[in-house]
């Protein structure tokens, strides 16, 4: 088993990759839709075996940098390097890296508008392991 993580990025935040409309315009029942979609991937991983965890983030945060002098030089983020919003992440825990392409296909596939995939990207990420030990 290997452990990855899915990095939920919203490019050209705050809309999704293929979706025209940014995510403080999709109606109640979008928004309902996509977190039901969110909800029920989970659950599929979790009968699997294949779930670690999940989290949402808030669109809000801050880029933080020890200058040297002792104060943290802090910054408006994540806007001034990326027009990614990183939504949020799931972590998983699967036999391939082929499993894992395959649930990371299925996750971009979450319904926006109309209930249409909105083919987001995912960072598809695995988890460094231990350096291998030299024996003598």
């Amino acid at each position: 088993m290997a452990k990855y993580l899915l990095l939920k990025h919203y490019r050209g935040a705050p809309a999704p990759a293929n979706c025209d409309a940014p995510i403080d315009q999709w109606t109640p029942a979008e928004i309902s839709a996509h977190i039901k979609y969110m909800e029920d991937f989970g659950a599929k991983l979790v009968a699997t075996g294949e779930f670690v965890e999940h989290q949402a983030l808030a669109p809000e945060g801050t880029f933080v940098r020890y200058d040297g002098e002792g104060r943290p030089p802090v910054t408006d983020g994540p806007f001034p390097e990326t027009k990614d919003l990183i939504a949020g992440w799931t972590v998983i825990d699967v036999d391939s890296y082929e499993r894992a392409l395959e649930l990371a296909a299925e996750l971009s596939a979450a319904p926006g508008p109309n209930g249409e995939p909105i083919h987001e990207w995912l960072e598809l990420r695995p988890f460094l392991t231990a350096p291998p030990t030299i024996t003598e």
